[in-house]
Order: structure tokens, then C-alpha cells, then sequence
């Protein structure tokens, strides 16, 4: 194995769900170069890609789906702290306190906490007439953050994506 790729292995463990230019940075490779190794890992089995719209995410191969999930939504600004608001409250929230805790617009925690019900991260219940947000996988996001801190808990390379993706 290259130096190289041992590198970009080694960046990409330590940084699990890190996107193609965050990798471009942290390793200091060119597009082009960048692209040929991490087409050699991945063909190799070395690393995992998970492609999504718009976005390819690195891990590790011993990274399980259902952590990729968690990985996913805790490297963006907003599900983030959808999640971490859900975490610091076990009685649930009502989407009136999760827009107030977040500081987003009601539209932007309305597109953002969908796709976290999606992903079976957060549940939805029905208690005394009201609909509460409950994180469901609390164990495991307790697990990522203790294991990868703080490198899942830093600020995303840029908003930007929380605006594209809320397109």
C-alpha cells in the first residue's frame, strides 16, 4: 500500500462521512489524484463510498449503514442540531420548540426533520393531542459523537449545503 493511500484511509477514519473536497483539503491532492486513488480504494475494498445527490461521502469499511445515517445527519449544520436538540430533551419536543431551539425557519427544520423521520433517526408520536419529536437512536448517536468527537460535531466545511439541499 502507497503512503498515499494510507493517508487518505487514515484521513478518511478519523473523519468518517467526510465529503470529496474536505478530503481534497485535508490531504492536499489535486482533483484528478484525488479521484484515481480514491477509486483504487474503493475498488479494493479499502474504503466505503456512499453517493447521495450532489455528494459522495467517504468511510471506512467497518462503518455499518445504519452508522453512516448518523454520521451523515450529524456532519450537517441542521439535523444536527435537530438532533442534538431531540438528545438534551427525553419528554420530546413539539415542532414549535424545535424551531426556537435550531433557530431555523419553519421550513427549514420542517425539510430537515422529514429527512431525519426518513432515515429512522427521530420518531413521531402522538401524546395528549400534541405530535412530539423523539430522537430513536439515541444510543448510537451517543456512541459516533464519544468515538469520533469532535470531528462529527464540527461545523460542516460550509452552509452552503444546508442551502442547496433545502432547494
Amino acid at each position: 500500500m502507497t503512503d498515499r493511500n494510507s493517508q487518505l484511509q487514515q484521513i478518511i477514519e478519523q473523519n468518517p462521512g467526510i465529503q470529496f473536497r474536505e478530503l481534497m483539503r485535508s490531504s492536499g491532492l489535486k482533483n484528478g489524484v484525488l479521484s484515481h486513488y480514491v477509486r483504487k480504494l474503493e475498488k479494493n475494498g479499502a474504503i466505503k463510498v456512499v453517493r447521495g445527490p450532489r455528494q459522495a461521502r467517504f468511510f471506512s469499511p467497518k462503518i455499518t449503514e445504519e452508522e453512516s445515517v448518523v454520521i451523515k445527519a450529524l456532519r450537517r449544520d441542521t439535523p444536527r442540531a435537530l438532533l442534538l436538540a431531540l438528545i438534551k430533551d427525553d419528554d420530546g419536543l413539539a415542532f414549535s420548540q424545535l424551531v426556537t431551539k435550531v433557530r431555523r425557519s419553519s421550513s427549514t427544520v420542517s425539510l430537515y426533520l422529514s429527512q431525519i423521520i426518513e432515515d429512522g433517526l427521530v420518531e413521531v408520536r402522538v401524546v395528549e393531542m400534541k405530535k412530539l419529536y423523539y430522537i430513536k437512536v439515541r444510543g448510537l448517536i451517543d456512541k459516533l459523537i464519544e468515538e469520533y468527537n469532535p470531528s462529527l460535531l464540527e461545523r460542516s466545511a460550509s452552509g452552503f449545503e444546508d442551502i442547496v439541499n433545502s432547494l
